[in-house]
């Protein structure tokens, strides 16, 4: 863990992520098919064992020691198991019927997370573990995917044109995507490319070793299931 770290950064990333597990189990939940919904539980526990696999990793040293490994720890041991199991989901049957079966607007809502997220970046760069490229006060706009976040859901669930839904996932993917690499290449690895003076560290230690092996990995399945059906739709019935 930080050191020294005031105690309220903590607990508000650590309820974040209790309620991205809750609104994507509550999503889970509401799927159309009963299948997903009898396993909901058993999903839910299995995420529960990926957030304890992560927290045992980070709090035994393993992604904060060794920073010249190539490829980095944490992006082979929490990153890179997550790709591949959306990987999986988007390229299987079975994986395609679940992702086909969740609600897109409650996939929509859980983009609130993003506000949380956005505060607690800005908080630890006011203690010097993440760079001011990775807040609002820098090159990070993420934030505006989290305010408006409700306003899509509410769209969806109205029955507006599907294509300014498209458009505002796009966007959001895009500012994501942008942290992500931001996130990446600021972190304290062979792969930096700036921010040496305040590197991010955050992502190294618990509980913030959830954030790119948990939050971004739920909130980017969320805009690619959304993508993947909302194209579906755009594109012309044949006949």
């Amino acid at each position: 863990m930080i050191k020294d770290l005031p105690l309220y950064i903590t607990v508000i990333f650590q309820l974040t992520v209790l309620v991205t597990l809750f609104l994507f189990y509550v999503t889970m939940l509401k799927s159309a098919s009963e299948i997903v919904r009898n396993k909901s539980t058993l999903i839910l526990a299995s995420l529960v064992l990926w957030l304890v696999v992560q927290a045992v990793l980070t709090l035994n040293g393993t992604y904060n020691t060794d920073l010249n490994a190539v490829p980095p720890k944490i992006l082979i041991l929490g990153v890179a198991p997550a790709a591949f199991t959306m990987i999986l989901l988007f390229s299987t049957r079975r994986g395609k019927r679940f992702i086909d079966s969740l609600p897109l607007s409650n996939l929509t809502y859980l983009n609130i997370v993003r506000i949380p997220v956005e505060l607690v970046l800005y908080w630890l760069y006011t203690e010097h573990t993440v760079p001011k490229s990775m807040t609002f006060e820098g090159q990070n706009f993420d934030i505006i995917s989290g305010i408006t976040a409700p306003v899509a859901a509410w769209l969806l669930t109205s029955g507006s044109n599907g294509k300014l839904i498209l458009t505002w996932n796009f966007i959001c993917l895009g500012l994501l995507i942008h942290v992500v690499f931001t996130g990446i290449f600021s972190a304290p690895t062979p792969f930096q490319k700036f921010d040496f003076a305040q590197p991010n560290v955050a992502i190294l230690h618990f509980p913030f070793c959830w954030l790119p092996t948990f939050i971004v990995p739920v909130v980017l399945f969320g805009h690619l299931v959304s993508i993947r059906r909302l194209l579906g739709k755009q594109r012309p019935q044949s006949t």
